[in-house]
């Protein structure tokens, strides 16, 4: 049996992960799951064999303690979804392979630069990538440069962090200083151009330089945007799985910007601009979106294909693009299970709908 370590167990990202592998293994004679959460609370909600309250990934015990896990359990391989353990795991990935304990992770300098989203932007610029026009936020004096450039329609969000972190959209200038000043984000913030409210993302895994697996998927709205003042929360309401050759081509381009020899998983985001071209806004690198039990269920496992390729017995297809059928959608919402349908499911109710109000008028 496979013993699988996965942080932040009972984290919704995480739940993807360990679900995919549930069903890749329903009888439960692969996988073992042990998981890892510093939340007291988050780990009762976790779906694995067994579990482990854990520090946090900033504290220096975190590392220490995983390395007793992985050895008192004998863990085979670790994958991590949350960022800020990604990160620390992989500044610490000649221990945790020492230990006997596989990792299946790009170059840590390369989690280095993706994770920051003002170095990203700077790459993708000079390699000719289309991205919306950013100001690095140092001081004030670059706060009132940016609302001289780009006035009421800007953009402002931090350049580390996820779900939406620091973002304001079109805020007032008092607004955005106040933010600014409170967060102490002089220096990893930056303003940009603002583009519109549609959303795509790319998840990808690539092996030793080879593309393995990739596919498309629409955000349709964010769920409880209409709380946050930007009205990103990181939290995808609807997902519709799409294949688009545009967004794949930029996607490979953004990931081989970064590196030649991309190895691990690469899950780019855009946004539209006002000519409906899709702009990189950044990557996830080193974990798959919150959402990917939807591509799972959708009929693509890649935690299933990740661990395979991280153990190395996948004897599967490579340059697999897009195998989701289109339009097929994911919906979500607290305290509620997603629910997987098709766009003929949306059509007929809606049709249904206006059937019975046409009747009326």
């Amino acid at each position: 049996m496979i013993k699988i370590l996965i942080t932040a167990c009972g984290g919704p990202s995480s739940l993807s992960f360990t679900r995919s592998l549930r069903d890749a293994d329903p009888e439960g004679k692969k996988y073992f799951l042990i998981g890892t959460d510093c939340d007291k609370f988050n780990i009762h909600r976790a779906e694995c064999n067994k579990t482990y309250l854990c520090p946090k990934a900033n504290e220096p015990e975190y590392i220490p303690f995983i390395l007793e896990i992985i050895k008192r359990e004998l863990v085979d391989v670790l994958h991590s979804q949350p960022e800020a353990e990604a990160y620390v795991i992989g500044k610490n990935r000649d221990k945790i392979i020492a230990s006997g304990c596989k990792l299946f992770m790009p170059e840590q300098e390369v989690i280095e630069l993706l994770r920051d989203k003002g170095r990203s932007y700077h790459l993708w610029k000079g390699a000719g990538i289309k991205v919306p026009e950013n100001i690095d936020l140092q001081s004030e004096a670059d706060l009132k440069r940016a609302f001289e450039k780009f006035g009421s329609d800007i953009w402002i969000r931090e350049t580390v962090g996820a779900a939406g972190r620091g973002a304001l959209s079109r805020p007032t200038y008092e607004t955005a200083l106040h933010q600014l000043n409170i967060n102490n984000s002089w220096g990893h913030a930056v303003a940009a151009e603002h583009l519109t409210t549609r959303t795509v993302t790319w998840q990808s895994i690539w092996y030793e330089g080879k593309l393995v697996v990739a596919q498309g998927r629409e955000r349709l709205y964010w769920a409880f945007g209409n709380r946050a003042q930007s009205g990103v929360t990181g939290l995808t309401g609807t997902g519709a799985t799409i294949s688009d050759s545009v967004v794949d081509d930029i996607s490979m381009k953004c990931i081989l910007a970064a590196t030649k020899k991309p190895h691990g998983i690469y899950s780019v985001d855009f946004t539209y601009d006002q000519q409906g071209m899709p702009n990189p806004t950044e990557i996830n690198i080193a974990k798959f979106f919150t959402t990917h039990h939807f591509i799972t269920m959708a009929g693509c496992n890649m935690p299933d294909i990740f661990i395979n390729l991280a153990l190395g017995t996948y004897t599967g297809q490579m340059e697999i693009m897009n195998p989701c059928k289109n339009d097929m959608y994911w919906i979500r919402g607290i305290d509620v299970l997603p629910i997987l349908l098709s766009k003929k499911d949306i059509d007929e109710k809606v049709n249904e709908y206006d059937h019975l109000l046409a009747e009326l008028i």
